[in-house]
């Protein structure tokens, strides 16, 4: 190997898919082989490792898998044969709005669009340390090049954000009137926390083809349970004394909700909203995987060729980009000191 150093890429390339272009850094001296090296090691000695053994009493229970797989695929072979004028309805509609977004981003000059946010991060805020962030925020996105893919990210964000709000606020407030709701919806809510990404990626791939749809679907479906959650939580958190107040003058229960309820709730709600923020640009690099535009494509960009600087480019404009809209959507005086 010593003679040979494009050896551990050759290997990478065919292990796990991890493609490195050559390139002079790539020497037997250079940083990026020291680390092929140390991962060709640590494969060795797992490859050394004997497997576990299997006890002969368990056969009966490996014989008989429970078939969870050729299930799920019965599913969406069943709706892509089916079903396909919904998910391609859907992914027009969708389409079409995130369009519109990136419409109102990238077609005024990228300075108007910074003045913009600016204006309307002080009408929000009414703060000057946070409208001074948001300006030099921006602009340092523009200064590494990046505007046009940090426009896709946040119309990918914001979509998302808005689908997210418009379809929990809603259940939120179910779960919190009927708590047989929410026993059923509970553990659906953990599934859709915990299952990895790439498991239903391959569907919305599958029935919505490529590109930001799936991107939007997958980013959903993973920071959907948080607005749900605290909704809830706020709605359940209201002092039983103030309903029962409203009620005694006579208030209808929509009448509390609206009047009692939702104003108690409002700081869980907009924490709800913040984090689906966060959590809509933690999938920013895994909806790049399947052709979402935006600041995870240069992120991906990086890994595949390993390049330091582009990677620390494109994610300090990602945390930029959350900054930005955290200190923007947080609640009213959240983190602050009287």
């Amino acid at each position: 190997m010593k003679g040979r150093p494009n050896r551990p890429f050759l290997f990478l390339e065919r292990t796990a898919c991890f493609r490195v272009p050559p390139s002079p850094d790539n020497g037997p001296l250079g940083v990026t082989d020291r680390i092929l090296r140390r991962h060709l090691r640590l494969h060795t000695l797992q490859s050394e490792t004997p497997p576990p053994i299997v006890g002969k009493d368990v056969n009966w229970l490996t014989d008989y898998r429970i078939p969870i797989g050729p299930w799920a695929k019965a599913v969406v072979d069943w709706l892509t044969s089916n079903v396909t004028w919904f998910f391609d309805g859907l992914s027009f509609v969708v389409a079409h709005g995130i369009n519109g977004l990136l419409f109102l981003l990238q077609v005024p000059h990228p300075l108007i669009v910074v003045i913009v946010f600016t204006a309307i991060a002080y009408w929000m805020r009414r703060s000057v340390t946070i409208t001074v962030l948001t300006l030099i925020g921006l602009l340092i996105t523009i200064n590494q090049g990046y505007w046009k893919e940090t426009t896709e990210t946040l119309a990918l964000v914001l979509a998302s954000t808005f689908v997210c709000m418009l379809v929990g606020v809603p259940l939120g407030i179910a779960a919190a009137r009927r708590p047989w709701l929410y026993a059923i919806m509970r553990p659906i809510l953990d599934l859709m926390q915990t299952i990895p990404t790439f498991v239903y990626l391959v569907p919305a791939m599958i029935l919505l083809g490529l590109g930001m749809v799936p991107g939007l679907v997958a980013t959903v479906v993973f920071a959907l349970p948080a607005p749900i959650r605290m909704t809830r939580l706020g709605i359940i958190s209201t002092p039983p004394s103030l309903v029962e107040a409203a009620e005694s003058f006579g208030a209808t229960p929509r009448q509390v909700l609206r009047k009692v309820e939702l104003p108690f709730a409002t700081p869980q709600i907009m924490a709800g909203l913040t984090q689906t923020i966060m959590l809509s640009l933690s999938m920013v690099s895994i909806a790049a995987l399947v052709g979402a535009p935006g600041l995870g494509v240069p992120v991906l960009r990086a890994l595949n060729s390993v390049n330091v600087a582009k990677s620390f480019d494109s994610g300090a404009c990602i945390v930029i980009l959350a900054i930005i809209l955290d200190r923007m959507f947080r609640a009213p005086g959240e983190g602050d000191r009287s």
